[in-house]
């Protein structure tokens, strides 16, 4: 497959649409819709970009029993969803400084520890380009009301038991559910 070009379809407040054209192996052209939080991607370089554009929150408590997810309303899909605490990375952030304030903003609880970062995920390779930090800890605090009048989150500290259940009735975020089925387990 041999990319071609990249086109600037429209520029929202927080994506921006493109179509990329490919040439197939069998000489036909493909052009593939994706959004992106980059404004100006010009070229496949662009495309694949190294630097994250967001951060996902995997805490534990302190004993290492519990689990932190957040059940938070998605307007994507009009509706509750289990997901972990996560966040755009601000410009001039680090990943953990955009951790300890996504997870403040969200939760009121802080990171007691970072035991462990792994980069260069891609959040949903379908349509988009953007990258995520995952980073792992301990946290600790306690529940506040999420900082954002934007955003319906009710965090929750979660045992192994009380996740196995929550995967059989409730709707998760992919990332959250792969988790959390090994880690219930």
């Amino acid at each position: 497959m041999q990319f071609e070009k990249i086109e600037k379809k429209a520029e929202g407040k927080f994506i921006t649409r493109y179509d990329l054209t490919y040439r197939l192996e069998n000489g036909k052209e493909k052009v593939y819709e994706i959004i992106s939080r980059d404004r100006d991607l010009t070229s496949l370089s662009d495309l694949r970009k190294k630097d994250a554009d967001a951060v996902i929150l995997i805490m534990e408590d302190q004993s290492g029993e519990k689990i932190l997810m957040n059940r938070e309303f998605r307007m994507a899909v009009g509706g509750w969803v289990y997901n972990f605490p996560a966040g755009l990375i601000d410009a001039g952030e680090t990943p953990e400084e955009a951790a300890r304030r996504e997870l403040y903003e969200e939760t009121g609880l802080s990171i007691k520890k970072i035991k462990d970062t792994i980069s260069n995920s891609y959040s949903a390779i379908g349509f988009t380009n953007e990258r995520t930090v995952c980073v792992i800890g301990e946290a600790e605090g306690t529940f506040k009301e999420s900082t954002s009048f934007e955003e319906e989150i009710e965090p929750g500290w979660y045992t192994k038991q009380q996740v196995k259940e929550l995967l059989k009735t409730e709707s998760f975020a992919a990332r959250t559910q792969a988790f959390c089925y090994l880690w219930c387990r």
